[in-house]
């Protein structure tokens, strides 16, 4: 039989998964420094090199060669976002222009790497989430999108999956009996949740009874830390003047500065123009001043990274403090979890809708549901595991592989559609 590999290109990280010829599934690991990891950061780097050549690295490499220069360098980030979203076409990029495919491309070119060669001719199956990421996303879009990166990558032929059913199949070898479990797959743009019912030792053991997804997920909690703490010291909720007319700073300026995958955008003469003018009668023009220099001084990956951090500390108690410096610009502020929940609860809500969601088309209630299966990072955050104990009780959940389930899962999931 030929090779199976699984591949979940992800918001934020990305992983690849290897089925062995004796059954197993192992995950392909990426050198960090003196480490290894099963997870490839799904950021791009590119600079400019001689003779108008335009350089790139893919995942920590591409952390690394931000890092080292980015007032040299463009950061490009949560790609995985924009596949739904017509509104996107291209982007140049020190005067190359590049399509979201070829972006795709690039990394997933240097998320195989050396491996690529010898895992030519493998059956791949790539995940894809149930509802892509945006306000309206055109999903049939999405798909045709990614499908085209895979081809631009050396990969034709791919299946795709959806990721909450790989979760689910990873799950299930750790079942000794039929089961019906709800899979809750949290990555950092979408979260995405399936029905499925199983039976170990049938020739077709698993079948899907109901599915649903929403468009968020981590970077959305992201976003309401940076919304609250951060950008009023940016400038968010001033005034500035007009004729002797008050008017509030435009906040669609604090929108993408709070998005990860939008702040690249906000590096356009144009808007940093705008943004210089209306600083001249600003109630506060320094706050201006410092959104300005976090944006064309490329600290947005620093910035990130503390919010992804304090984040993640909230999760293991009920208070962290959120500390950010660059320049003369200075963030020290104590977040209590209680704040941070009253924060994130309407995408509680629609991660609860979402839930509902999947439970109807499925046609059937909670208590019908005899396992949770909980995977990704932000399955970690209590408000949102307490939103599942209120719905199916505690002893109902699991979890585990929050950041390999899915990729292991498409593995296996190559296996059963070769079998």
């Amino acid at each position: 039989m030929a090779a199976v590999i699984g591949v979940d290109f992800g918001t934020t990280n990305s992983v690849v998964a290897i089925l062995q010829p004796d059954g197993r599934v192992e995950t392909a690991r990426f050198a960090v420094g003196q480490a290894e990891f099963d997870v490839f950061r799904s950021v791009l780097c590119f600079w400019a090199a001689e003779r108008g050549a335009v350089r790139h690295a893919g995942g920590p490499l591409a952390i690394d060669a931000y890092l080292e220069d980015p007032l040299a360098s463009r950061l490009i980030m949560s790609m995985k976002s924009y596949l739904a979203q017509r509104s996107f076409g291209e982007t140049r990029i020190f005067g190359r222009s590049f399509n979201l495919e070829a972006l795709i491309a690039l990394l997933l070119r240097d998320l195989f790497g050396d491996g690529a060669a010898a895992l030519a001719g493998a059956r791949l199956v790539a995940g894809r989430p149930v509802r892509f990421a945006g306000d309206a996303p055109d999903d049939a879009l999405a798909e045709t999108r990614l499908r085209a990166a895979y081809a631009r990558a050396g990969w034709p032929e791919i299946g795709f999956a959806l990721e909450p059913e790989a979760a689910g199949y990873r799950f299930a070898s750790t079942l000794d009996g039929a089961a019906t479990v709800l899979v809750g797959d949290f990555g950092g743009g979408t979260s995405d949740f399936s029905v499925l019912r199983f039976e170990p030792g049938a020739a077709h053991g698993v079948t899907a009874l109901g599915h649903a997804g929403v468009g968020i997920a981590g970077d959305n909690f992201d976003y309401r830390i940076i919304d609250r703490v951060v950008s009023p010291l940016l400038g968010k909720n001033d005034n500035y003047t007009v004729m002797g007319k008050p008017l509030p700073i435009p906040p669609a300026w604090f929108t993408g500065f709070a998005r990860w995958h939008r702040l690249s955008l906000m590096r356009a003469p144009r808007i940093l123009s705008d943004i210089a003018e209306v600083a001249r009668t600003a109630d506060h023009p320094e706050r201006l001043r410092h959104l300005i220099g976090l944006i064309e001084e490329e600290a947005g990956y620093s910035l990130y990274r503390a919010v992804s951090g304090v984040k993640a500390a909230l999760s293991r108690a009920p208070r962290a403090t959120l500390e950010f410096r660059h320049e003369g610009f200075r963030v020290e502020a104590a977040i209590d979890r209680a704040d941070f929940e009253s924060w994130i609860a309407p995408d509680l809500a629609k991660l609860g809708t979402a839930v509902d969601e999947a439970l109807a088309e499925a046609g059937l209630p909670p208590e019908r549901v005899d396992r949770v299966f909980l995977t990704g990072g932000t399955s970690l955050v209590p408000a949102v595991r307490r939103l599942f104990e209120e719905r199916f009780g505690a002893a109902k959940l699991a979890g585990g592989g929050e950041f390999v389930s899915v990729a292991e899962g498409l593995a296996l999931i190559g296996r059963a559609r070769g079998g």
